[in-house]
């Protein structure tokens, strides 16, 4: 079979071009393909949090949302 050579900007636009349907079909074996790598990150950066507020005196799965959400906005902008 040929292989045809595109550049990133001929692929997404010849996608744009699909119906609907086979574009989110397009999407789902595109997401598939990095589901292992985004799960193992996520799971990395649960572990992170949790060890980060039990270093500062915070119990992560006992936080409300609003109580996580001002935790990781004061770890965002310390100096």
């Amino acid at each position: 079979m040929p292989v045809l050579t595109l550049s990133n900007e001929q692929a997404i636009e010849l996608v744009k071009q699909l119906p609907a349907e086979q574009q989110t079909e397009v999407f789902k074996v595109l997401l598939r393909q990095q589901w292992e790598t985004w799960e193992s990150l996520s799971q990395y950066g649960e572990e992170k949090v949790r060890v980060v507020a039990q270093e500062r005196g915070h119990n992560w799965d006992t936080m409300t949302e609003e109580e996580r959400e001002a935790f990781i906005d004061a770890i965002a902008h310390e100096e």
